[in-house]
């Protein structure tokens, strides 16, 4: 590396680490992406991804902001087995008693696993100038020279001497199980303060063989709430497959791994169409279990002293319940903001990063952490603001059964395309204000009609 190459150092290579390499290499010569696992060559689960054999989504933002990084991913992921969707029409969404309306919404979502995509962004990444991906290593440490990291200190997984790697930037994208606080506190720094919640939710999750055409929707999801503390989803991904996740919220809700269980644990659900999917589908492996760790925010943003030239981005940054479906697509979302921040100059970046990140992160979590505190017996802090939304947002649930206008904003807000004060539109309070009261077992789905997208 000559001595007039900007270099950055990428500490992980799951969503985050990949889409901030990305972002990154407008700004950088060099790039090294760094991950402990022996990436795969292919679409495989790995070690460092637990989750990944469980149902994800990708949401509407965070398909915007791939093909923007990525132009024609989806087209390339798609030829790969992915499906693009249309997040109302081809949904069938459970949020209350009754199905939401099944329409053209104009959010465009994407059925896939996460080995897929992980694989289609590490082939992306890898065939980009002046990167390079070194798997089977691990970081153990940060240099610093008093007032800036100057690099990272890693050593071969399997045994071998460690060494330096300098860089002019370092981004922690080592996920939930980081050790960026601890560095920060090694380096005479203050840690950021952590809002934590957990909610005890449970995932047992089985793949099923999908016969493309039989059944009319690329994904149905009954979502669990206070008065169903359980529910599920199954997602048509690559490889011809359903991937089925049963959640249960608290310690007694927890899905059951036997076969007959799971299946009988589905009737349950207000909507029939995923316990008949899962009776009539070809099961393809047994049932792998899961208990969610806590969400976990860091408040990097309010911190009065930072190192220059270190950010943390993704579950290192905020850790979301993945229950909601968030993580994924505030990760790439961050990592667009970290682009943004570096094109204005590397003095100041961390302040002005996590300035720009805290935008993010604060609606979707407000959403799932104030959802997580809808349950009664989850512990954390409840405003009478997070009160007063949990008993909207009830509401508009429930709205979402008798009107495709109410479902096609909720759906909107959830995939973080539109802020979370345009449910309080007078036009949405007071379809919200009509319906969200009403409870009934499921009745057939309502009739869908176009919603005006916009």
């Amino acid at each position: 590396m000559s001595n007039n190459q900007r270099h950055a150092v990428v500490l992980g290579a799951s969503i985050a680490g990949l889409t901030a390499a990305r972002a990154l290499r407008d700004s950088f010569d060099l790039i090294t992406v760094i991950d402990r696992d022996t990436l795969p060559e292919g679409a495989a689960h790995r070690r460092g991804v637990p989750q990944a054999e469980h149902g994800h989504g990708l949401l509407a933002r965070g398909r915007a902001v791939l093909e923007e990084l990525f132009p024609g991913l989806v087209d390339e992921v798609a030829a790969g087995g992915a499906i693009p969707i249309d997040i109302q029409r081809d949904v069938v969404w459970v949020f209350g008693d009754r199905p939401a309306p099944r329409t053209e919404s104009g959010l465009h979502g994407l059925c896939i696993s996460r080995a897929l995509l992980e694989s289609a962004l590490r082939r992306r990444v890898k065939a980009l100038p002046g990167v390079t991906v070194l798997d089977g290593h691990e970081a153990t440490g940060l240099c610093f020279d008093g007032v800036r990291v100057t690099g990272a200190t890693v050593r071969p997984v399997a045994g071998g001497g460690e060494h330096e790697i300098r860089a002019d930037l370092v981004v922690d994208a080592t996920g939930r199980g980081n050790r960026g606080t601890a560095w920060l506190a090694g380096l005479g720094f203050e840690r950021p303060a952590e809002e934590r919640i957990d909610a005890g939710t449970v995932y047992v999750s089985r793949d099923y063989r999908r016969v493309p055409g039989r059944e009319d929707f690329a994904c149905v999801l009954n979502a669990p709430g206070p008065r169903r503390p359980y529910g599920g989803i199954a997602i048509a991904v690559d490889g011809d497959r359903w991937m089925v996740t049963l959640l249960g919220v608290g310690a007694d809700q927890a899905p059951p791994t036997d076969p007959d269980d799971y299946l009988a644990f589905a009737a349950k659900f207000a909507d029939p169409r995923l316990h008949a999917l899962l009776r009539d589908a070809e099961p393809l492996g047994p049932t792998m279990r899961l208990r969610l760790p806590a969400s976990v925010r860091r408040r990097y943003e309010r911190l009065t002293r930072l190192p220059e030239r270190l950010v943390s981005i993704g579950d290192a940054l905020c850790s979301f319940n993945p229950a909601y479906a968030q993580g994924m697509t505030v990760a790439v979302a961050e990592a667009r903001e970290l682009g943004a921040a570096v094109r204005a100059g590397l003095d100041g970046l961390p302040r002005r990063f996590y300035a720009r990140a805290a935008r993010v992160i604060d609606a979707p979590w407000d959403m799932s952490a104030g959802g997580d505190l809808a349950y009664p017996w989850v512990e954390g802090p409840r405003s009478r603001r997070t009160n007063f939304l949990n008993g909207y947002v009830a509401r508009v649930q429930q709205a979402t059964g008798y009107d495709a206008v109410v479902a096609q904003r909720f759906l909107a807000v959830a995939n973080l395309m539109r802020p979370p004060q345009t449910l309080m539109a007078p036009a949405v309070l007071a379809k919200v204000l009509r319906y969200g009261r009403r409870t009934e077992s499921l009745a057939a789905p309502v009739a869908a009609r176009e919603v005006p997208v916009g």
